[in-house]
């Protein structure tokens, strides 16, 4: 098959990460490969939780990472997408601590062609603590109006837009754990249809009390699992020979919708599906990506894709078990593990990835990348 990139090919041109390893790229791909847990014991300050521990970014308070101009009403998933974004687009930040910047720079700072597609939740802390405050308040009008924003999911990817001046399709995807991948074929449909010159799209996932809780009654009875949080973005274009050295070509995204059960069934027709779509026989996937889903739901994800590639696959990506459970960031964060293998030796150039992700409420997906050598 032939490995090189074909004109117009989406591909990821650069990536960020904002995860419980650390701030920036550097800090995920030495943490995940060593492979140790992030879990850590939550202070007094996050209040009565269901479960004492949980997978946190280091040190991360959105007014002393992002600057204390601008950022007041900036809710925790918000900020962590913003982090992440500023680790993408260095270049394109508003200046120190919220600034606009000169006027001479900001017509060449514009991107009316770059696109944002974020998945997340949202913050239901947020939504939940100004709900709170108008049925405790002595009139139901008495909240705070900086707060609003914050309370509808396309919260953070406006932001993210705003302070790099991206003025190109602006979107939320909110599909649980399979919402990174959805984003993903989001934005390589707004680069074919033209809409789009590049988008940066990912995921981000704060963690709460009030997820924390939210979780805990979801899964019930079953115990649930270490909640983690943070952001992973990528740079997603049309590569040309004036094109930034591609990191990895975006193949294709399938999804389905799976109401009887039988998760293992429907991954393994949606992976066959997108396989058959793009000539590529089971044998030649090289490495591999579940969800780590919990319960029976991660068993039957785990079987449909060992059934078709096998164990070793599995084997070249590093486990994300160590970062918690990030809900809505869990495709993103298992693209940027496929892209840490890639870096610095370029492994696996030029083999194929597929990265796989189920939900508990019916939806489920599956990736396909192409690991390209480096130039």
């Amino acid at each position: 098959m032939d490995r090189s990139v074909a004109e117009g090919a989406p591909v990821v041109t650069a990536w960020s990460a904002v995860s419980p390893f650390g701030i920036g790229r550097d800090a995920f791909t030495t943490g995940v490969r060593a492979g140790a847990s992030t879990a850590r014991a939550l202070g007094g300050e996050h209040g009565v939780t269901p479960v004492d521990e949980a997978c946190l970014v280091p040190g991360f308070d959105v007014r002393a990472v992002l600057g204390r101009n601008g950022t007041r009403n900036v809710d925790r998933v918000s900020g962590l997408a913003l982090a992440a974004a500023r680790e993408l687009l260095p270049q394109d930040t508003k200046g120190t601590e919220g600034t606009q910047g000169s006027a001479d720079d900001a017509e060449s700072r514009d991107r009316d062609d770059t696109a944002v597609v974020l998945a997340t939740s949202g913050t239901v802390q947020e939504m939940r603590d100004f709900t709170r405050s108008s049925l405790l308040e002595t009139r139901p009008f008495y909240v705070n109006p900086g707060a609003v924003p914050s309370g509808v999911p396309n919260c953070a990817a406006g932001l993210v837009a705003i302070w790099h001046r991206l003025r190109g399709p602006n979107a939320t995807i909110t599909t649980g754990r399979t919402a990174g991948l959805h984003a993903l074929a989001y934005a390589r449909r707004l680069l074919t249809a033209g809409r789009a010159r590049q988008v940066v799209v990912g995921a981000s996932e704060e963690y709460s009390a009030m997820r924390a809780w939210l979780e805990f009654h979801h899964h019930a009875p079953a115990p649930p699992g270490v909640l983690g949080e943070g952001s992973a973005l990528f740079l997603l274009e049309r590569w040309t020979r004036h094109s930034p050295p591609p990191l990895v070509a975006v193949l294709g995204v399938e999804s389905q919708v799976c109401l009887d059960g039988d998760v293992e069934e429907a991954l393994r027709r949606c992976l066959l599906e997108g396989l058959r779509r793009h000539g590529i026989s089971p044998d030649e996937v090289w490495a591999a990506s579940t969800s780590h889903a919990a319960g029976d739901l991660g068993r039957q994800e785990r079987a449909a894709v060992t059934s078709l590639f096998g164990e070793q696959p599995l084997t070249r990506v590093p486990d994300l078990t160590p970062i918690g459970e990030t809900g809505s960031a869990t495709g993103a964060f298992q693209v940027a593990a496929v892209l840490s293998r890639r870096e610095p030796a370029g492994e696996g150039a030029g083999r194929i990835a597929v990265v796989t992700s189920v939900d508990s409420g019916g939806t489920l997906g599956c990736g396909l990348f192409r690991l390209l050598p480096s130039r």
